[in-house]
């Protein structure tokens, strides 16, 4: 699945992605996904947000998930929600900053993180 945000990003944008994904009965947490935060332009998320944000478990343990990130502040914070994700046995979460190496962890066959 293909996330993209965009503009402002707050902690209700990402608590909001969250339950919309939670209440779709479409959604698998099997899926993979690529998160696109290449066009955030402002930031209104703190250390303590991403840290409540990365307590909630949407997805697998065993999917595999690229955030593709541009400026270094996002770049930290999604390496921080990797790192948290990390603790609770979440090993398929990966940050870049280039599409291509993205998409192709993202889409590997296997799932080994």
């Amino acid at each position: 699945m293909m996330t993209t945000v965009s503009g402002v990003f707050t902690m209700a944008d990402a608590l909001g992605h969250q339950e919309k994904l939670l209440k779709d009965s479409d959604f698998d947490p099997s899926f993979s996904q690529l998160m696109d935060l290449t066009h955030v332009t402002t930031v209104e998320l703190g250390t303590d947000d991403v840290q409540t944000v990365a307590s909630r478990s949407v997805f697998s343990p065993h999917s595999r998930r690229a955030i593709l990130a541009k400026t270094d502040l996002v770049f930290g914070l999604a390496r921080m929600f990797e790192m948290l994700r990390e603790g609770f046995s979440e090993k398929g979460i990966r940050v870049f900053r280039n599409l291509d190496d993205a998409l192709e962890w993202v889409l590997a066959k296997n799932t080994a993180g």
